[in-house]
């Protein structure tokens, strides 16, 4: 079996595939990648076992359809370092050899017959479909992850949860100090359905997802999700269990509402959180007027610091604590200018939204307060 390939095409399409392998595998053939020639079109993919990764190249030529693995790493750097050029590929199953020629050289790979590669989980025929367009999904993920916990008592925070009701899809993760919501507004269902995706699925996904108009597909039944973008496709396992209520977290009434500069407030909590004591990493906002004051201190070791800046205000005086390195994650993803911080009484959390809501979308996040002492 003889075919050539675009060099950038097959680097590009190896190096976004080569995320889903693990260092270690359950089984030796899952360090491979599978290529699958037919009618002129190399499928590949990569799996670790609960995540499978499929995409494809046109071929320049070939003359023959065929089935085959060869181990990433030795072909990966193999083949990064090529300028745009043709590369050929003659397989030889009989003796289990492929012999790869380019411009300048050629090299030698040992595959083996695919025939032993794990199966793809398939999604049941009922299986509930989301489209969504791609930078959509994209920038919801993005805002998300970070927010995702590492609880192995409880598996369902470790992931994000997307809960499509029949006013609007939310996009959900928690790890129990903070919390982010992001509603899509023009995507609903009738019939309620949802499922938690694992973080490494989504973190694949953040990286593959470009700024292009098309949709992308997610179909999703108990166990599995199969998720179609452009020229590739991720189905992987879902996390299992039911996620908690959020919106029942999230206080209704909150009768004192900050504005600020984000990016004001960034750099001011950046210069500020050195001070603050390294095991609780306590930040108290003091808001009254039309002043807000950030105020750090770590007695232990004789360290404090004040900064205050101007906002906008409208509520009673109030000091509250937060956790200054979470409050930085949660700015860190907006891309606004200006926040909103919604606040009820300093036991309570406090909300943090985008001072304009993007179209069709409804931004929240949450952060639980600390205990200060006055």
């Amino acid at each position: 079996m003889r075919f050539t390939v675009s060099s950038t095409a097959l680097s590009s399409k190896l190096n976004a595939l080569s995320r889903v392998i693990n260092s270690k595998n359950s089984l030796p053939i899952l360090a491979d990648f599978v290529f699958d020639i037919q009618d002129n079109v190399l499928r590949l993919t990569a799996s670790d076992s609960e995540n499978v990764m499929k995409t494809e190249v046109v071929l320049t030529e070939s003359d023959g359809n065929g089935r085959f693995a060869v181990g990433n790493h030795d072909l990966l750097e193999a083949v990064k370092g090529f300028s745009e050029q043709p590369i050929t590929f003659d397989v030889d199953l009989q003796v289990n050899i492929a012999k790869i020629s380019y411009q300048n050289g050629m090299f030698s790979l040992p595959v083996e017959s695919a025939d032993e590669y794990p199966a793809t989980q398939s999604i049941s025929d009922n299986a509930t479909e989301i489209v969504i367009a791609n930078a959509l999904l994209a920038e919801n993920i993005n805002r998300s992850l970070f927010a995702t916990a590492q609880d192995e008592l409880r598996p369902v925070m470790n992931g994000i949860y997307f809960d499509l009701t029949p006013d609007y899809l939310a996009v959900v993760a928690s790890d129990g100090h903070k919390l982010v919501r992001n509603k899509v507004l023009n995507i609903r269902s009738e019939q309620p359905a949802s499922f938690i995706l694992p973080k490494k699925p989504a973190s694949l996904l953040k990286n593959l997802l470009g700024k292009d108009g098309e949709d992308v597909i997610i179909r999703f039944d108990e166990r599995n999700a199969q998720i179609d973008f452009g020229d590739g496709e991720i189905t992987c396992r879902l996390i299992e269990g039911r996620y908690p209520n959020y919106n029942s977290v999230i206080p209704q009434s909150n009768p004192n509402q900050l504005t600020v500069d984000r990016l004001g407030l960034l750099a001011a909590l950046r210069r500020v959180q050195p001070f603050a004591n390294d095991s609780s990493n306590l930040i108290r906002f003091h808001v009254e007027g039309g002043t807000l004051q950030l105020d750090a201190e770590d007695y232990d070791f004789s360290k404090t610091a004040t900064e205050r800046m101007a906002c906008q205000y409208d509520g009673q005086p109030m000091s509250i604590g937060f956790k200054g390195s979470s409050f930085i994650e949660i700015l860190n993803n907006f891309d606004c200018t200006d926040v909103l911080i919604q606040l009820a009484d300093p036991s309570r959390a406090g909300l943090v939204l985008p001072s304009e809501q993007p179209e069709n979308q409804d931004i929240l996040m949450l952060m639980m307060p600390m205990l200060i002492n006055d």
